[in-house]
């Protein structure tokens, strides 16, 4: 079952910090929530989603430092396919036209052909090759 199924707003807010930096104190993920919790209050959700086993947590001197459990890329593809299905009625090519023709969004000639890289990858049956922004 996907992640965004299995957790309240808080905690998928919380669950996107730590992908977004891959470990942090409690302090760093408070000072990125919107209206924050307070401590004690998040400390308690950051249980709850240990004990859930979405994350855990490691002591680095006097501060727990937390760790999400599942891998960045399954969670943005699990978190993708939520957005495709909500706003494009599960249409890629939708949610593709809709980032292109924003005028506000520039794309590379690099990112093109990066695109163009992947899809004829999939044509072909081949499993893409992800070069840019790799962890």
């Amino acid at each position: 079952m996907p992640i965004h199924l299995k957790l309240s707003r808080r905690e998928s807010e919380i669950m996107e910090i730590l992908f977004s930096l891959e470990k942090a104190t409690l302090t760093e993920i408070q000072e990125r929530m919107v209206n924050p919790p307070t401590r004690a209050a998040l400390r308690s959700i950051l249980t709850i989603l240990e004990k859930k086993g979405h994350l855990r947590h490691g002591k680095i001197g006097r501060e727990f430092v937390y760790t999400a459990v599942e891998q960045k890329q399954g969670a943005g593809r699990s978190a993708l396919r939520r957005v495709l299905d909500v706003f494009f009625r599960g249409s890629l090519g939708e949610a593709m036209a809709a980032h292109f023709t924003n005028p506000d969004e520039k794309i590379s000639a690099q990112e093109i052909a990066e695109l163009e890289s992947l899809l004829e990858a999939t044509k072909q049956g081949k499993g893409p090759e992800v070069t840019k922004n790799q962890p």
